[in-house]
């Protein structure tokens, strides 16, 4: 284990956290390693940590207010703001094993490329990466708020002349000219019509993104690299998106705070089609409402993404359910953002925040008072005038999402006059913050459990305190993730239960990348989506000549189920689970495997349309079509209506080697036997290169049951294994059934 992996684990470990408050400005954080533990008390353990530590600095005090963390349970050590020769004295003491300068700043901002494992250090990129050429004149297609063509990302310099299959346009209208489209940004376009004044009121009358969100995807997807680049200093270091050296299509279809129009985004993708885009990324979603223009881009081999929505946890929130595009749920990355709070009684607990501004923040304490859920009622009945209110109200929790419900809680105290805000919420990892909490007063997010501790000192003593501290950074195995988002929107589609969406899962959690011309976090499946359209448009790279339907069987294939210690990913929400496929399709997105996935569930475009008139569209002569949903040659099963015995079939495409053998091993859904004919399959020899099989499911008892989940993998073909995710539900009456 490396220093930075032992101080990442030791964050999850510490129960007390002191504060660097060193005067010194030579200081910088040191890790003191120490190796075992010399004792099972922790108390004994930190009190070793400052007896040495008093040592060199002079005194307890001095120790005190020197330590950053004291690591004391599954290990002896602490962090600490020294000096290079206060570090040298300690590295020569006895039972000191190593002093290292730390170094969990030096990382890429949106750390989520690094955590999917697409490291974009020019001296030694991933696999893909080197394979696709960094996305070189591929074309990622926009549709979001517009772009701020001035920031740092998209910078064109090193690029050759625009592709010469590209038929796009540059728009001009209020502060964008000519000029602002280059060999980057190589095209865009707004689109006004059908929106209201009220919405358009404030607005760029052009492609600038006056909001930030458009600029936020577009600079995830293909930004260039930015070093130095932060959000007040946290997440410090270099910015990149993922196909880096792609080019951009913008399409402003969405205005004000994120109104987008079906008008407009139809006219959007109508365009985009036309442009030659070879990727789509919609970060958006029409409630209740599909979008059947994408299906046209589809057939004209353009890989088309969408998010998922941000109606999670709850089950059927999911959006954008047709089968023809990618639909992607959000999940965490391993950083995070700890935030100290000291209570009066020296206790130190970790809440997290983005509180990095000096002007909302001090290191005095203020009056700490507990406002339960903090209602207008509950603020009126208390002075918090000056105080730092603790909002906790866990009965509110599983019907409020985090970031509205510390919103919410935010612009109430603030009216009321108080100095700052800790919110509880059992999702406890999501920073975005508001503007009130960057203006006026600094916000943490804590868990229940730290709530209740906060909330007894409250009740218990006379004059309650707390200092709220200011934020760092930190990222490495000490962070658990992935975990599936709670906000993030959840299967079963209600149009379509036949399809399990959505499909796949990407970082969507505390994204920084570029806004307006600075950078900045933020959360959603907006974010998630960003990512699987970059390695979509890798794989396009790489492999050219691949359908929409193979570049997403190749991603949904290849996931991962598991974090990077073996154990399943789970899911947040009210309570935390394990993750199946209505949380996170085929799992959480591997880049560099889908580049190489063996086997590929392809489907001929003309099959999406078949589906499209018998469910979408017109409903004539589809009498014929009724129960094929099950038959569409999708990277997924889903059996909705299980009362006896379903036989489904598929046909994988090997895009392996030419000789392969494959077994069928299969993970059956609780309550349903599972058998596969043939289990197994043989390419090579003469034969061709695709193999059908068909997947028997048998209730074992006559239920009207919820869904249950399973996995049919194939293994084989040089370690290669191709996972497809399995629902079921057993039903005895139609119509009456369980959709969780």
């Amino acid at each position: 284990m490396d220093f930075r992996s032992v101080f990442c684990c030791a964050l999850l470990l510490v129960s007390v956290v002191l504060l660097p408050v060193s005067a010194d400005a030579s200081s910088k954080l040191y890790i003191v390693y120490m190796g075992q533990k010399k004792h099972d008390d922790p108390s004994v353990v930190t009190a070793s940590h400052h007896d040495v530590l008093a040592s060199v600095l002079g005194s307890k005090d001095e120790a005190q207010k020197s330590m950053v963390y004291t690591y004391k349970h599954g290990f002896s050590g602490f962090a600490a703001m020294l000096t290079e020769s206060q570090a040298r004295t300690i590295a020569s003491l006895p039972g000191v094993i190593t002093v290292k300068a730390n170094t969990h700043y030096q990382t890429h901002t949106t750390r989520s490329w690094d955590f999917l494992g697409l490291d974009h250090d020019q001296s030694s990129p991933s696999d893909l990466l080197k394979k696709a050429k960094y996305g070189e004149d591929i074309i990622v297609g926009v549709v979001d708020t517009g772009i701020w063509p001035e920031s740092r990302s998209f910078d064109d310099s090193g690029y050759g002349p625009l592709p010469a299959r590209w038929r796009g346009v540059c728009q001009t209208g209020d502060a964008f000219n000519a000029t602002s489209c280059n060999r980057k940004i190589i095209g865009a376009r707004w689109y006004a019509g059908g929106m209201s004044a009220e919405v358009l009121e404030g607005e760029f009358m052009s492609p600038r993104d006056l909001g930030g969100h458009g600029t936020h995807v577009a600079s995830t997807i293909a930004g260039g690299q930015v070093r130095n680049a932060s959000y007040g200093g946290l997440g410090a270091g270099a910015a990149s998106g993922g196909a880096p050296r792609a080019r951009l299509a913008v399409y402003k279809a969405c205005w004000g705070p994120g109104s987008c129009g079906a008008a407009a985004v139809l006219a959007a993708i109508d365009d985009a089609i036309r442009d030659g885009v070879d990727v789509l990324s919609l970060s958006l979603s029409l409630r209740d409402q599909e979008i059947p223009g994408t299906l046209h881009a589809v057939e004209r081999g353009i890989t088309v993404v969408f998010s998922a929505g941000n109606d999670g946890s709850a089950a059927q929130t999911v959006s954008n359910a047709v089968p023809w595009v990618l639909t992607v749920a959000a999940s965490t990355i391993d950083r995070s953002f700890p935030t100290v709070i000291s209570l009066g009684n020296n206790e130190k607990l970790v809440g997290q925040s983005l509180n990095y501004n000096s002007t909302v923040n001090s290191d005095d304490f203020h009056t700490l008072i507990s406002a339960g859920s903090c209602d207008e009622g509950a603020l009126s009945s208390a002075n918090v005038t000056g105080a730092v209110v603790l909002c906790s109200a866990p009965w509110l929790a599983s019907s409020t999402l985090a970031k509205q419900g510390l919103a919410g809680a935010a612009a109430r105290v603030a009216q009321a006059g108080a100095r700052g805000l800790i919110f509880a919420h059992q999702s406890s990892n999501i920073v975005d913050i508001t503007d009130i909490c960057r203006r006026a007063m600094p916000c943490v997010l804590v868990d229940f459990e730290v709530a209740h501790r906060i909330a007894s000192y409250a009740d218990s003593a006379q004059m309650p305190a707390v200092r709220i501290s200011r934020t760092f950074s930190v990222v490495g195995s000490g962070v658990a993730s992935p975990r599936v988002a709670a906000f993030s929107s959840r299967g079963p589609s209600a149009a379509f239960p036949g399809i399990i969406k959505p499909d796949i899962a990407a970082p969507g959690v505390s994204i920084l990348a570029a806004v307006g011309g600075s950078y900045k976090f933020m959360s959603g499946t907006s974010m998630a989506c960003p990512h699987v359209s970059a390695v979509a448009a890798l794989l396009k790279s790489v492999h050219p000549d691949w359908s929409p339907a193979m570049i997403k069987s190749a991603i949904v294939t290849t996931a991962s189920v598991a974090d990077r210690f073996g154990m399943p990913i789970q899911a947040e929400g009210s309570p935390r689970k394990m993750a199946d496929p209505f949380d996170f399709g085929g799992g959480h997105i591997n880049p560099d495997k889908a580049a190489d996935p063996g086997l590929v569930y392809d489907v001929d475009a003309g099959e999406y349309t078949k589906f499209f008139s018998c469910t979408l569209g017109p409903k004539d002569a589809c009498e014929s079509y009724k129960g094929k949903i099950y038959q569409l040659n999708l990277p997924s099963i889903a059996v909705p209506d299980l009362k006896d015995t379903v036989t489904v079939s598929r046909t994988v495409t090997n895009v392996g080697p030419v000789d392969a053998t494959y077994r069928a091993v299969v993970e059956a859904p609780a309550g349903v036997d599972v058998s596969v004919e043939p289990p197994v399959i043989r390419f090579g020899g003469g034969g061709g290169k695709k193999a059908m099989f068909r997947v028997t499911f048998t209730a074992r008892q006559r239920v009207q049951g919820g869904y249950t989940f399973g996995s049919l993998t194939w293994l084989g073909g040089g370690n290669h294994s191709v996972r497809i995710p399995v629902a079921v539900r057993t039903v005895i009456q139609d119509f009456i059934a369980d959709s969780s």
